[in-house]
């Protein structure tokens, strides 16, 4: 800031939030920069690897308890694989350890606070009610060491218009949807308002290649988690989920400083 001007905001928050801060920002003309979020979709196709493929929806969807902006909370899958993912996917997921961050065997710590852990078995509850099938998880649990640990929750048998497919959740809970094919699948990839981060499991190069250029999010991933990028490059989505200059990288330069040009004879 400058005396009680201020130059530039960057903020990294809800999207409800982030609105508002635009509308007050803009309206004065000053710079901002917006990192709201998403409700990342992870691709699984027929011929993906199935180990790769558990392993990138467990640590995009649940590691860090499902509280990071770049989480796999959409897993969207065709239907020659299908059965056979969310059969290892739901042993995978039992399988986690749930304890406190200063265990080193600790998976999954608990959720940040308390009101946070209620939104979270609120939208498990919102899951249920709307038909999603609960194969496993999405129940509070009490350990020795204080905290508020949840099972990480997996849903099944979901469709594209439940809120648990729709709004960004935040907690350690994945949904599970079955697509027709890689066209179908990538359909529903981008039939969110957000657009952060998305990854397919593949072996085919072609529909990586496709899905690289066509998936509708500022990150894309192949073969790998949704969630954990490196600080050196860009990081930032389109549609909902961001506004403005790049964060990270050579692109945070564009916020960070001031475009000069000029001419002497």
């Amino acid at each position: 800031m400058t005396g009680s001007t201020l130059d530039a905001l960057s903020f990294t928050g809800s999207q409800g939030t982030g609105r508002r801060i635009a509308q007050q920002v803009i309206e004065r003309g000053e710079k901002l920069q917006l990192e709201m979020g998403g409700k990342n979709p992870l691709i699984v196709l027929d011929d993906a690897d199935l180990q790769i493929a558990v392993d990138c929806a467990i640590q995009g969807g649940f590691f860090s308890t499902g509280q990071r902006c770049t989480a796999s909370s959409r897993v969207i899958v065709t239907a020659g694989i299908h059965d056979r993912f969310v059969e290892a996917l739901a042993l995978a997921t039992r399988a986690l350890r749930i304890g406190p961050a200063t265990d080193a065997a600790t998976q999954i710590g608990p959720v940040v606070h308390q009101d946070q852990l209620e939104k979270v078995l609120d939208y498990v509850r919102v899951g249920v009610a709307e038909g999603a099938h609960l194969i496993t998880g999405g129940e509070r649990i009490e350990l020795a060491t204080p905290g508020h640990y949840i099972l990480p929750a997996l849903f099944v048998d979901t469709k594209p218009q439940m809120r648990i497919n729709r709004e960004e959740i935040f907690g350690p809970v994945v949904t599970v949807a079955s697509a027709n094919d890689y066209e179908h699948a990538l359909t529903m990839a981008n039939d969110t308002e957000f657009g952060l981060s998305a990854g397919i499991v593949t072996t085919s190069l072609s529909h990586a290649r496709h899905f690289q250029r066509h998936a509708q999010a500022g990150m894309v991933m192949v073969n790998l988690a949704t969630a954990g990028v490196d600080f050196h490059v860009p990081f930032g989505g389109s549609k909902a989920s961001s506004y403005g200059a790049r964060e990270q990288g050579t692109h945070a330069r564009e916020f960070y400083t001031r475009v000069k040009t000029a001419y002497v004879k």
